[in-house]
Order: structure tokens, then C-alpha cells, then sequence
């Protein structure tokens, strides 16, 4: 039987870096027209520094505003710290807290302004929180394929950063291609250790990607047992953290076109996502 896939839209991840400021009213049709498609998880928002990511300062005044009464969607906030995870909790429309979690020192700098070792602190004081507020914490283990900066990197090292954080109690597991330099054989290498070890946990793919890569790269996962995917439409997206120049998000039409041709089943209302598309389109201009 052919595994079904989790899908995990990111209009936050696409938001993030745009550089005129979509105005909050916006945002909130935006989001709300991606509520109705179905998407297991809508990552959409962040309780971060406004100073670090103005796009979503106004993430506060969009969550009393999105339409959660028909919707199978859980939503998804980017944190930096025990701060923002400290805000985070209060909202009860809120299910799932992510952390960038960076195995590269220089980035996790970037990032957050602290080292691995202060990060892994954090991790274990949100994810007590977590616990505490009946919210689940989604740890992106952030350049999980290699980075640029010249960080010493291995797939084994990837690999036992998994094991660390699954013993703070962590359930969710992204592996994240921030910059886009993942190869289909690491890909494939990591999920083939990663998905047979860590039976428990669900461990996922964030894929930044080239046009001309993003096929190899979900192949590689998918064909190696990753079955959580997060996407943007258009592919827009990336980290304005990591270097100048973006590298989008896996295209989520590529992933519905990718699944329909391998017979693989997603519960989603296609009229809705064609909504949504067209309304992405007139956002991201």
C-alpha cells in the first residue's frame, strides 16, 4: 500500500524574506484560503524578533482573524527561543511550535545569536514548555545536508544530532536543506538510517531547491521512507538568515503533480488549492 504524505504548507517560510510588506489584512485572506485546502500542517506565522523578520511582526494580530471552524489544518509558529515559545503557548489555536535547530556553529549564530550548545538548552526548556501547554515542538534540524560557511559536516553527524534531540523527547523531526545544497545520495543515505532507527518519531523533509532539483530531492526522501513534506506554493521561499540571495521552497504544485503521477492519494480540495494558487500569484508579485 502506498504511504500517504503529510503535507506541510509554509506560507510563513515564503513571507519571511519578501521584501515589501504584505499588509495584515492580506496575509489574513491569504491564510484563511489555504485553511480550506486541507493541508495537515500551515505553518504561518512566528513569534520571533520583529527587528530580525519585520514580514511577520504582525503575526499576533493575524492569529484572532484566521477561520479555524472547517478546516483539518493544525498550525504550525516559528520560534528563535524560550521567549518567543513563552508567547507561543498562550494561543490555543496554535498546535505545533518549530525550532531551528542548526548543526552548523556559524549559522546557528546567524540565526539565533547563540551556539549549538546554548540552542540545545533551549530546546529542552521549550520542549518542557511544549509539554506543560499541550503543544507538540517540531525541531528542523537546520543545514541537516551541509552548509556554506565551511562547518565541519558529515551525514553520521546529522545523523547523531537526531538521536540527541529524540532523547529530549521531541516527536517531530525535520531535516532541513536551508541553502539547497542537499544530494539525492545523502538524501537517501539519511532517511535510510534515520526512518528504520527512530520508528517513533515522525521525521520529515524541509527541502529549499532549484527549479531543476526539487524532483531528485523528494524521490530521495520519499523513496527512502520520509513521508512529511513541507512546501510553499510557487516554491517561493527561504531563509534570510542564511546568505543573500534566497533559495525557494519545494513548489507545492510540483508535489500534488509529483503524487498524482506515482498514484499517491492526498485528501485535499484541488477547487480550494486552485484558489489559493491563483490568490498566491497576486500576493507575490
Amino acid at each position: 500500500m502506498t504511504p500517504q504524505i503529510t503535507m506541510v504548507e509554509c506560507p510563513r517560510d515564503a513571507m519571511q524574506g519578501w521584501k515589501h510588506f504584505i499588509p495584515t489584512a492580506e496575509k489574513v485572506k491569504y491564510l484563511n484560503a489555504l485553511l480550506k485546502v486541507g493541508f495537515d500542517v500551515l505553518d504561518f506565522g512566528s513569534f520571533v524578533s520583529a527587528k530580525a523578520i519585520p514580514q511577520l511582526a504582525d503575526t499576533k494580530d493575524v492569529i484572532p482573524q484566521l477561520d479555524l471552524s472547517n478546516t483539518s489544518s493544525k498550525l504550525l509558529s516559528i520560534i528563535a527561543n524560550t521567549r518567543g515559545a513563552e508567547e507561543a503557548v498562550q494561543y490555543d489555536e496554535i498546535s505545533y511550535l518549530g525550532f531551528p535547530f542548526s548543526i552548523s556553529e556559524t549559522f546557528q549564530m546567524r540565526n539565533t545569536n547563540k551556539t549549538i550548545a546554548q540552542s540545545l538548552v533551549q530546546v529542552e526548556e521549550i520542549q518542557n514548555l511544549c509539554a506543560q501547554r499541550g503543544k507538540e515542538l517540531v525541531i528542523y534540524i537546520s543545514m541537516g545536508f551541509g552548509n556554506p560557511y565551511g562547518d565541519e559536516y558529515s551525514a553520521a553527524v546529522a545523523i547523531d544530532w537526531v538521536g540527541k534531540i529524540a532523547q529530549l523527547g521531541v516527536k517531530t523531526i525535520a531535516m532541513s536543506d536551508t541553502v539547497g545544497v542537499a544530494k539525492p545520495e545523502t538524501i537517501g543515505y539519511i532517511f535510510s538510517h534515520l526512518i528504520p532507527e527512530f520508528k517513533n518519531i515522525s521525521i520529515g523533509a524541509h527541502f529549499h531547491s532549484t527549479v531543476d532539483t526539487w524532483e531528485e530531492k523528494m524521490k530521495a526522501a520519499y523513496d527512502n521512507g520520509c513521508v512529511r513534506f513541507d512546501s510553499a506554493m510557487k516554491g517561493i521561499g527561504g531563509c534570510p538568515m542564511a546568505e543573500d540571495e534566497l533559495v525557494g521552497n519545494l513548489a507545492t504544485e510540483n508535489i500534488l503533480g509529483w503524487c498524482d503521477n506515482n498514484n499517491i492519494k492526498l485528501n485535499l480540495n484541488r477547487e480550494a488549492f486552485d484558489e489559493a494558487m491563483f490568490m498566491a500569484s497576486g500576493i507575490f508579485i
